[in-house]
Order: structure tokens, then C-alpha cells, then sequence
């Protein structure tokens, strides 16, 4: 068996949410509650339920984007809050994040050479040119597209370009924050099968954000199934299509999903 590359144990997270007629109340918000994760190498972990479960924070925190209230990350067995600035700087090399949103994750007056050149520069990665034209040619895309702008592609072709932007640093485990949920359907089909083929040629770790029953079940072998901060349900993908669950929540969001199927898109 493959050994855990990514362990979160009893996170907590809470945010202040102002109330009342004019903003002056404030709220206590759980956005995790004691949330735990266990990720093989090689492995594929979905992250599933209706908006503010706490997908999306998880996701954050997990990448030391947001500060936990308590518990710990440990990536390769190292904890990431007690890591010095350059091990945490490798660390996010190899734990990278592609978003949900295509037009608003790439910045608008940067070609696509400069999106891919930069994260090389930052992490000091040598052979640049060899590596932008690798990732381009990865994700279906081709040298042509270089010294295009994000405004001159298709929502499709910017998203392979986020994809492109996280695997030229050749990380370990891919975060996927909604990645096709901005696309449509048929657009949706290419970048899940994409990614199906780099994980499988890689050997990558995923962990996918959604909310939809379809994509997760297609990508990702296990879900976890959370509602307002806390985990209510560990399944497998096999068990979500044969409809063996047993929380009522999982139960929701099936019939919410209803007509989904585990096939290739």
C-alpha cells in the first residue's frame, strides 16, 4: 500500500460573521469543525456538499492560504506550520492549486509565456523554455498559444493553461477547487478527461472540491461528504453509483444529482 503523503487532523477553522440590521452583531461561523483526511500517494479524494459545507476552506487551509484555529497539515510527514519559509516554499511547489474560475485566476496583461515562466522563477526551476513548451504540449495545447493572451482564448483553453501553471512545477498532489463548474458541459468532458490522463501518466494525488455528484464520481476513487464544517460521510465512488450510503445528507445530494453516472465523459 501506498504511504500517506497529505494528513489533516482535527482541523478547526472559524470565521466572524457580522449581523444585524447594520453590521455592528457578530457570529462565530465553524467553517471547519474537527475535520480530518487521510491521502495516499497516488490516491484521489473528493471533497463534497452544498455550498459554505466548508469545501472550499478546506482546500485553503490545507495550502497554509488561511490560518487553522487548531490542529495540524503534515505533507510527507513534515507539519506545515512549524516549516521554515524555504521548506514552505518547496512544500508549495509540490502541493499545487488549480481554481474554479478560469478568466479570474490568470492575470490579463500576462501571456501565457509569462504565466507559465513565472512560478519557475519563483521556485528557481532551471531549463524554462524546455518546460513551458512540455507543459503546453501536456495539456493539449501546443506552442502556439505562447504569447497569446488570456482574453484571446476560449474558457476551455484557459483552464489547460491553469492545469499548464500547476504541473510545470511537477508537484506531488493537485488541489482542484471546482475546476470545470465556470465551463460548459462539453468543455467540462475534455479538461475532467484531461486531468484523468495526467494523473494517470504523473501519478498524481487529487483532491477535488465540487459539488457535483458527476465530475467527482468520474475523477476520484473515494468522497468525503461535509455539511456545515463537519465531515458526515466517508464512500467510496463505487458505493455513491450503486446508491449504498447511509447519512440522509448524502442521501440529498444524490437526489440532487439525480441521473448521474460513474462512466467516462
Amino acid at each position: 500500500m501506498s504511504e500517506n503523503i497529505l494528513i489533516a487532523r482535527n482541523l478547526v477553522k472559524t470565521y466572524t460573521q457580522r449581523s444585524g440590521r447594520f453590521g455592528f452583531g457578530a457570529t462565530q461561523v465553524k467553517a471547519l469543525n474537527d475535520v480530518s483526511i487521510n491521502l495516499r500517494s497516488g490516491s484521489t479524494l473528493a471533497v463534497v456538499g452544498e455550498s459554505g459545507s466548508g469545501k472550499s476552506t478546506l482546500a485553503r487551509c490545507l495550502l497554509q492560504l488561511q490560518p487553522l484555529d487548531s490542529g495540524e497539515v503534515l505533507f510527507n510527514g513534515q507539519d506545515l506550520a512549524k516549516l521554515q519559509p524555504a521548506a514552505l516554499r518547496e512544500m508549495r511547489r509540490n502541493l499545487q492549486m488549480v481554481f474554479q474560475d478560469p478568466y479570474g485566476s490568470l492575470h490579463p496583461r500576462h501571456t501565457v509565456d509569462r504565466i507559465l515562466s513565472e512560478p519557475l522563477a519563483i521556485h528557481g526551476m532551471g531549463d524554462e523554455q524546455a518546460r513551458i513548451e512540455r507543459a503546453l504540449d501536456e495539456v493539449g495545447m501546443g506552442s502556439g498559444f505562447r504569447f497569446r493572451y488570456p482574453h484571446q482564448l476560449s474558457g476551455g483553453q484557459r483552464q489547460r493553461i491553469a492545469v499548464a501553471r500547476a504541473l510545470i512545477l511537477e508537484p506531488q498532489v493537485l488541489l482542484l477547487d471546482e475546476p470545470t463548474s465556470a465551463l460548459d458541459a462539453s468543455v467540462q468532458a475534455e479538461v475532467l478527461n484531461l486531468l484523468e490522463e495526467l494523473r494517470a501518466r504523473r501519478g498524481l494525488t487529487f483532491i477535488m472540491v465540487s459539488h457535483d455528484l458527476a465530475v467527482v464520481t468520474h475523477l476520484c476513487e473515494r468522497l468525503m461528504v461535509m455539511q456545515r464544517g463537519k465531515t458526515v460521510e466517508m464512500v467510496t465512488s463505487a458505493d455513491l453509483a450503486s446508491h449504498r450510503v447511509s447519512d440522509p445528507y448524502t442521501q440529498k445530494l444524490m437526489e440532487a444529482s439525480a441521473g448521474f453516472r460513474r462512466r467516462a465523459l
